[in-house]
């Protein structure tokens, strides 16, 4: 009973202060078919808070995994037109989406990385006007996750899959502030609030760069836009609605100057992209962009992901995470995004969020471009905070101002 009320809580969480869903809204959960249960308990959630519908739309990585192995080459530069018309359907009747997480972080591995390229190029172009609506918050969106178990037996490989599975609930329910006693909701009202008192010390100062360095070797100045804006925790809606886009999330973010990035950085946990894992990475940056990566392993994948598009070697975000945040307390390497970006200062190839610059929620992508925001079909975060990171601040007359000391914010 006890786990049945947090799983309950964690559906509430989501759908009245994740989505933020309103009277007579329309919600669309997107969810692994292992998921079932919960993405149920998100739409009976929904529907008590009012909501006008709820769609359902399944994946199957599995399923996903045999027609990357066994269906004509041809298939994978295709998207079908009925997927498209569904997501923007939805999103411009002003639906809100919430989408359920969790991957076998190896699903894909020794599949032709071919494959995967053309399929990601054929789907973010099908889905660009669909992305750029949430990444512009003209719909409220979430990202939760609830585990399965070939991704919990990845995490806790030393146990069975039932122990493994039940181990990483406990680690979810923990990090999204889920307990039998507390009210989430008013514990994620107190969380976000912090993370509002980040994000205004990082805009009070107003940086013209940040410069990065730790004892792996990272050396790296990133230079923000003209008019950028930090952002964290809560989201607001074209129309008004406050939402948050990620539980977990630990942090503040902006978007870099598109040609503004010089140096080495080291990544520091490993990057789970299109079913495969990148480990132990290096990329060196030259005026904004990727100029050479080396991994220890699943180098063939970073090199990929660097060549969906012209933007995909550029980047699209920085985001600041204290090294002592609870998720990297935990010591849990999670090879899901969603959780191990909040256990560290990030960066992410790709498309910029249009939010992060004065205004730009009502630019096109070539007015953005214009204003130094990066444009591509991904947005794909890595990590690159460790114990030891320094971050300075770089004000407009050359003052250097610590952010960042021993991996934690200096405010």
């Amino acid at each position: 009973m006890a786990f049945q009320e947090r799983l309950r809580k964690l559906a509430r969480l989501a759908v009245r202060m994740g989505v933020n869903l309103q009277e007579d809204q329309m919600l669309v959960i997107n969810a692994p078919i292992e998921c079932a249960e919960f993405a149920r308990l998100a739409a009976e959630e929904a529907y008590a808070a009012g909501a006008h519908d709820v769609a359902l739309n399944w994946n199957d990585e599995k399923m996903a995994r045999i027609r990357y192995e066994k269906a004509r080459d041809a298939v994978f530069s295709e998207f079908p037109s009925w997927r498209q018309k569904f997501y923007m359907d939805y999103a411009e009747q002003g639906a809100a989406f919430l989408s359920i997480a969790a991957q076998d972080p190896e699903i894909f591995r020794s599949v032709a990385p071919d494959r995967l390229l053309r399929s990601r190029q054929a789907a973010g172009a099908a889905l660009m006007e669909y992305r750029e609506r949430l990444m512009k918050n003209r719909n409220t969106w979430c990202v939760v996750s609830v585990p399965t178990r070939a991704w919990a037996k990845k995490v806790f490989p030393d146990v069975s899959a039932d122990e493994a599975t039940d181990k990483l609930w406990e680690e979810i329910f923990r990090t999204v502030r889920v307990s039998e006693e507390s009210d989430p909701v008013e514990e994620w009202r107190a969380h976000t609030a912090f993370l509002a008192k980040a994000a205004a010390f990082m805009n009070d100062h107003a940086f013209r760069a940040l410069h990065y360095q730790n004892g792996l070797g990272t050396d790296l100045t990133v230079r923000l836009p003209e008019g950028h804006i930090w952002a964290g925790g809560a989201e607001q809606s074209e129309l008004g609605t406050i939402f948050v886009a990620n539980m977990p999330t630990e942090e503040v973010y902006t978007a870099p100057l598109r040609d503004g990035v010089d140096g080495t950085v080291y990544a520091t946990r490993p990057l789970v992209y299109e079913g495969n894992l990148i480990e132990n990475f290096r990329i060196i940056f030259e005026r904004g962009k990727a100029i050479s990566c080396a991994a220890e392993r699943g180098e063939e994948h970073l090199k990929s992901l660097l060549a969906v598009d012209d933007g995909a070697s550029y980047l699209g975000e920085v985001a600041l995470v204290p090294y002592d945040s609870p998720i990297s307390k935990s010591g849990v390497l999670f090879y899901n995004t969603l959780f191990d970006e909040n256990a560290s200062c990030h960066l992410a190839f790709g498309k910029a969020y249009p939010t992060c610059l004065k205004g730009g929620e009502k630019m096109a992508s070539v007015e953005l471009l214009q204003h130094g925001l990066n444009d591509s079909l991904v947005h794909e975060d890595f990590m690159v905070g460790s114990e030891d990171l320094s971050i300075m601040g770089i004000q407009k007359d050359g003052a250097e101002v610590p952010v960042f000391v021993d991996g934690k914010f200096v405010f």
